[in-house]
């Protein structure tokens, strides 16, 4: 499952990789820009309660691989057919409509399996190794558009999601008395569970867990969207005797991959400290270096380089920690809904981000600023605003989880 996680991931990056080209060949502002990075997540919402809460009805397996062959074809269209803002739309809610049937339900074939031991450490390897598959999407976009077209990349890389799907239908097993798609009934009130999501909504502390996902999934795909570009206006106003030595791709795919740990360590961290505690901290470290960041522009590429590498650990530090406190706080029977309900928290967060981020880019630019600081400073507000919330009010209580 860690494979097909990376797999599943593989398209994650061909659009910001591809952005600052598209950009200039669409002549798109930079809200649009933002916008299109933000349609993967749109897709991503609107389907990923369906898929989470077939996934408490039927085989996982059969929601996965679904997902596997639906995010193949975004891709696939994007590269055959995508020629201007409204098709590069459709065909990018296409693939995140895909990944969302991949992402959770491969977690939850996880959960589900594990009977033993310490389940929240299974949980944060899964989650790291989103790191590893959207730095290896990051670093295979980069070659494939450098030496061949955007569009090439997108249409090689749609191999990915599909391995995936296969190989998870092949390397695991149904478990005892799960039903196929074609054994049940299923209407719209049961895509969008009212009811088991109040059941959900009631426990504040898994309410804290998908608020502070969703404040964490927000900066991290707004910057996974645009780092590419930023390392690329970096560069372009560099001083000529202070150039970039490294590709804004590969500085990107190095960044994911060494960010891996992060995920890991960090709820190592967060089972000795508390979770609330640890996730405190770092949304303050991440606010910090994200700001610094935005400001270091002009600074000298190995400067910027190492705020981005700070930054990158913060964001993922949390990753981990935030899921697995959702996964142990609620009882089994809503587990599925729950994760359901987290993941579509934190991505339809994840779909404000970019867009946000391009829109702060206009607005700052429109009055004369260069744009970068403000962006930054846009998406990791939210976790300041997190954990004021919880700190004062959702958590007041009980502030540090053992």
């Amino acid at each position: 499952m860690l494979l097909t996680q990376a797999l599943s991931l593989l398209g994650f990056a061909c659009y910001p990789s591809a952005l600052t080209i598209i950009q200039a060949e669409w002549n798109l502002s930079n809200f649009e820009s933002g916008f299109l990075a933000s349609s993967f997540f749109l897709g991503y919402v609107l389907v990923v309660p369906i898929a989470t809460t077939l996934t408490d009805r039927i085989d996982t397996r059969q929601v996965y691989l679904a997902g596997g062959l639906a995010a193949g074809l975004g891709l696939l269209g994007v590269g055959f057919f995508a020629n201007g803002f409204y098709s590069a739309l459709f065909f990018l809610m296409i693939h995140g409509a895909g990944v969302s049937a991949m992402y959770m339900p491969g977690l939850k074939i996880i959960s589900d399996r594990v009977t033993s031991g310490e389940i929240t450490r299974h949980i944060s390897f899964y989650t790291a190794f989103f790191g590893l598959g959207t730095g290896a999407s990051y670093y295979l976009s980069g070659v494939l558009i450098r030496e061949f077209s955007w569009s090439l990349a997108f249409i090689l890389i749609a191999i990915g999601p599909i391995c995936a799907g296969i190989l998870t239908w092949i390397g695991t097993k149904a478990l005892p008395g799960e039903k196929g798609i074609f054994d049940i009934q299923m209407k719209l009130s049961d895509a969008f569970p009212v009811a088991r999501w109040e059941k959900v909504l009631a426990l504040k502390e898994a309410v804290g867990y998908m608020l502070g996902y969703s404040a964490h999934t927000l900066e991290l795909f707004a910057t996974r969207a645009w780092l590419v570009a930023f390392f690329t206006y970096c560069a372009s106003i560099a001083a000529p005797e202070q150039p970039f030595l490294i590709s804004a791709t590969l500085i990107v795919a190095f960044l994911n991959i060494i960010s891996i740990p992060a995920s890991i360590l960090g709820n190592e961290m967060a089972l000795r400290v508390g979770r609330h505690r640890w996730v405190y901290w770092v949304m303050i470290g991440s606010a910090i270096s994200g700001i610094s960041l935005g400001l270091s522009v002009d600074s000298h590429w190995t400067v910027i380089v190492a705020l981005a590498f700070i930054h990158s650990m913060f964001v993922m530090a949390d990753s981990a920690t935030l899921t697995a406190g959702l996964v142990i706080s609620v009882p089994q029977e809503i587990k599925g809904t729950a994760m359901g309900l987290h993941s579509l928290m934190g991505f339809g967060a994840g779909l404000v981000g970019p867009a946000l981020f391009g829109a702060t880019l206009d607005i700052s630019r429109y009055f004369g600023y260069g744009g970068w600081t403000a962006a930054y400073a846009s998406i990791v507000v939210w976790g300041l605003m997190f954990i004021f919330y919880t700190q004062f009010s959702l958590w007041k209580i009980k502030r540090v989880t053992p």
